[in-house]
């Protein structure tokens, strides 16, 4: 295992050094460049998966480390993956761009050529869309707020509440047990309160998260 192990990862390390190679190759060999790559990578997994089988095999005392080792080989490759997928989607993009100003420039117009126009619906109803949503948001937050203050004017009415039955309480003499269980009832509208404040709190970050 050991062998296939420090091959596995002189492969790994050779593939990174050529990775750097992507952005100075010339865009007639570039491709050529990314399916050598693409499957040196291939290999390196096909190798993992021996690996692997071999890690299960070892030792108990010795298997654990062997695992920790393969997954960190997976993780390398994986990366490595990663980079050059994120290369080629950059140099599609890239590509097509490139092709759409050649046409653009290349393209002849005369004065009554329909071309001409620029079709503007699209951008412009998508800033609507980004507006409707804006204002959407700004309603929310407003009621948000509105409710923030709602729950601290009750909070400030409940403190006044508690106040005015603890003084009454003790001016009509009631027991100490009625007078625990009225500050355990407003304790309870107090956590009560502030659950409401939390939740409150949580969905306004969950709306300006996923709608901003």
């Amino acid at each position: 295992m050991d062998t296939l192990y420090h091959q596995t990862n002189k492969q790994i390390q050779d593939v990174q050094s050529q990775m750097g190679r992507l952005e100075t190759t010339d865009r007639q060999s570039v491709h050529l460049l990314e399916n050598e790559l693409q499957a040196r990578i291939d290999q390196i997994f096909n190798q993992l998966e021996r690996l692997e089988i071999l890690a299960s095999k070892e030792p108990p005392n010795r298997r654990q480390n062997a695992k920790l080792r393969v997954d960190q080989l997976k993780y390398d490759v994986q990366h490595l993956q990663t980079a050059l997928r994120n290369f080629q989607h950059r140099r599609y993009a890239r590509e097509a761009q490139e092709r759409e100003r050649e046409e653009l420039l290349s393209r002849s117009f005369t004065t009554n050529d329909a071309d001409t126009s620029i079709p503007i619906d699209e951008t412009l109803q998508f800033n609507s869309s980004l507006q409707n949503a804006h204002r959407g948001m700004d309603d929310l937050l407003g009621s948000g707020s509105s409710i923030l203050n709602g729950l601290r004017d009750q909070r400030s009415t409940l403190k006044g509440t508690h106040k005015k039955m603890l003084d009454v309480a003790n001016m009509l003499g009631l027991s100490n047990t009625v007078m625990r269980f009225i500050e355990k009832r407003a304790t309870q509208d107090k956590f009560i309160m502030m659950a409401g404040m939390l939740a409150t709190c949580f969905v306004m970050f969950l709306v300006v998260k996923y709608l901003s």
